[in-house]
C-alpha cells in the first residue's frame, strides 16, 4: 500500500494489543468515519483536568471538521492549538463465548490524535457546518434554512487534519479455550446495526447439536431513552 493510501504509522498512533486488527488505510479511516455519527474529543484543560465531550462532526477529505457556541469551553480550548485525541467507534455485535472470560465485541474504530485550527473563513465555516448536517441527515440542507451571518458569527468551527490516525477492528465469532468448547452453552454473534438494531442471532459454527438461543440472547433489549434520561 503506498503513502498516499495510508496514514503514516507513528510511535503514537502503532496499536500494540491485538496488533493483529489494527488498520492504518484511508479506506478503513474514512468508512468509518463517514458510517459514525458523533465522535468523542479528549483533551486536558489548564488545570490539568481531562475531559472526554461527545459531538457531531463531518469529515470532508483530509480534515475533521467540529463545531460549537462559540462560548463553548472544548472549542476555546481547541482553538488554542492545544492536543486533542478524537475517538470514533461502531459497535457491529456482541460476541457471546461459552465463558464469560471470553465474551467480547466485534466493533470499529479509530483514533486520531492532533491540534485543531480554527476556521475563520466564512464560507469554509459556512460549509463546514453544512457538511456536518449533510453527514448526519443526507439532502436537509435543501429542505432547512441554512445558517445566518449572525448565526455563523456566535458559532465556532475548527477543523482537524487527519494525520496521526490508526483503526482497529474486531470480526468473527467467539474464541473460547478449548477445554470450554464442549459445554453446553450457547455460543456466536448477536449482530448489530446503529440504524436497524439487534440482528437475528449468529450461532457459532462449532456449537454442539441441540443447544438452542438462550433467552438473554433471543430477548435481549436495551432500556429506551425515557427510562434513562
Amino acid at each position: 500500500m503506498s503513502g498516499e493510501d495510508a496514514y503514516p504509522v507513528t510511535d503514537r498512533t502503532r496499536v500494540k494489543r491485538s496488533a493483529a486488527r489494527a488498520a492504518y488505510d484511508k479506506e478503513t479511516v474514512h468508512s468509518i468515519l463517514d458510517e459514525a455519527y458523533l465522535c468523542l474529543v479528549g483533551y486536558v484543560d489548564k488545570a490539568g483536568q481531562p475531559f472526554v465531550i461527545p459531538t457531531a462532526y463531518a469529515r470532508v477529505n483530509e480534515k475533521l471538521y467540529l463545531h460549537g457556541a462559540a462560548s463553548n469551553y472544548l472549542m476555546k480550548t481547541m482553538k488554542t492549538g492545544a492536543p486533542v485525541c478524537v475517538t470514533v467507534t461502531l459497535m457491529d455485535g456482541l460476541v457471546l463465548a461459552r465463558a464469560t472470560f471470553h465474551h467480547s465485541f466485534n466493533y470499529r474504530s479509530c483514533v486520531i490524535l492532533g491540534s485543531a485550527e480554527p476556521v475563520t473563513d466564512m464560507e469554509e465555516k459556512r460549509a463546514a457546518l453544512e457538511a456536518i448536517v449533510e453527514h448526519i441527515v443526507p439532502g436537509r440542507s435543501a429542505e432547512a434554512r441554512n445558517p445566518t451571518n449572525a448565526e455563523l458569527t456566535a458559532t465556532s468551527v475548527v477543523s482537524l487534519t487527519l494525520s496521526e490516525v490508526s483503526a482497529k477492528c474486531r470480526t468473527g465469532g467467539p474464541k473460547d479455550d478449548k477445554a470450554d468448547m464442549s459445554l453446553p452453552v450457547w455460543a456466536g454473534v448477536l449482530p448489530f446495526d446503529h440504524i436497524r438494531g439487534m440482528g437475528q442471532p449468529q450461532p457459532d459454527p462449532l456449537l454442539s447439536p441441540g443447544i438452542d438461543v438462550p433467552p438473554s440472547v433471543a430477548n435481549y433489549a436495551r432500556p429506551s431513552a425515557h427510562q434513562t434520561c
